[in-house]
């Protein structure tokens, strides 16, 4: 299948790099010019379990990507993705699938400006990755993915992609209420994103916190109220539990999430907006108390403020 990689950062490398291994046709897509010319140089760089290996995949800027492809897997970030489907209208084909795998919440009333319905799939990944430098990834951990699409009579397609994923490692299956797993993806997001960013630490480290314990749950609490508002029930409890789970080193207790990645270690604006700020404008909209998300949206802003020069 020819699939192009839409957001060739740490998980889209990581993606870009399992589907090549089983041979599908990829194509790396990134606005990082440095990154797309060592790849196109060197090859990609996988650090895996220690080691290391060079994998030779093709990577274009956004606005160099001509071939229409079989399948797009978004992972920009979050307040690039409009300008991303903007650049890259011209692989947009009219059977091109779309799957987009961000960060976040409501991204599918964005997508939908720019790709027929019944082409697009909504996803919940939870691999992770790092990236070391330009084209130089880490992987870390396992994994597994959650797809469905987003037209209800689009179920069989959704399904044989689910089965080319799955070929290549990444635990695909297809999802009944992907909605559900969006929200409780965005909770593990606004708790260890957002805190491992503030208190710059890794997800072990922010786990040992006193605090943490109830400061997840009143995060998590005000998430659930917002997205009873959407049809979405989700069990404080039980969502906090598993995150719990992923402090352990097994799971990705020594990984420092993307938006620690993006604001401390690489000095890049975060998707904050898109998570807890997400919660934050629609307890607004709603009249909800939001209050420990409209604190962390102000903190993690302040420290853009003070860290991007």
């Amino acid at each position: 299948m020819k699939i192009a990689i839409v957001g060739a950062g740490a998980m889209g490398s990581r993606y870009g790099y399992m589907l090549h291994k089983v041979g599908n046709e990829v194509l790396l897509v990134d606005g990082w010019k440095e990154h797309v010319d060592i790849i196109n140089k060197e090859g990609l760089t996988v650090e895996e379990n220690g080691a290391l290996n060079k994998v030779k995949i093709p990577a274009v800027l956004p606005e160099d990507a001509t071939e229409v492809p079989d399948l797009i897997i978004l992972f920009t970030k979050s307040m690039g993705l409009e300008p991303m489907l903007k650049s890259i209208k011209n692989i947009l084909g009219k059977h091109t699938r779309v799957l987009c795998l961000l960060n976040g919440l409501g991204h599918s009333e964005t997508i939908e400006k720019y790709v027929d319905r019944k082409n697009i799939l909504m996803g919940v990944t939870l691999w992770t990755a790092g990236l070391a430098g330009p084209g130089h990834a880490v992987l870390v951990g396992d994994g597994s993915l959650e797809v469905q699409n987003v037209d209800s009579n689009m179920d069989v397609e959704a399904k044989e992609i689910c089965d080319i994923l799955s070929q290549a490692g990444l635990k695909a299956h297809y999802s009944e209420d992907v909605l559900f797993s969006i929200w409780r993806k965005a909770c593990v997001n606004g708790t260890l994103n957002s805190c491992c960013t503030i208190f710059d630490c890794n997800i072990k480290e922010f786990g040992e916190l006193k605090e943490a314990p109830q400061l997840i749950r009143n995060i998590i609490k005000e998430f659930a109220n917002v997205a009873h508002k959407y049809g979405v029930e989700l069990n404080v409890e039980e969502v906090a539990k598993g995150i719990e789970k992923i402090y352990d080193p097994s799971q990705a207790g020594e990984h420092y999430p993307s938006m620690h990645q993006d604001l401390i270690q690489n000095h890049r604006f975060t998707e904050i907006d898109y998570i807890n700020g997400y919660v934050s404008r629609k307890g607004k909209e709603f009249n909800i108390n939001t209050q420990y998300n409209d604190l962390i949206t102000a903190i993690i802003h302040g420290k853009e403020q003070l860290i991007i020069k």
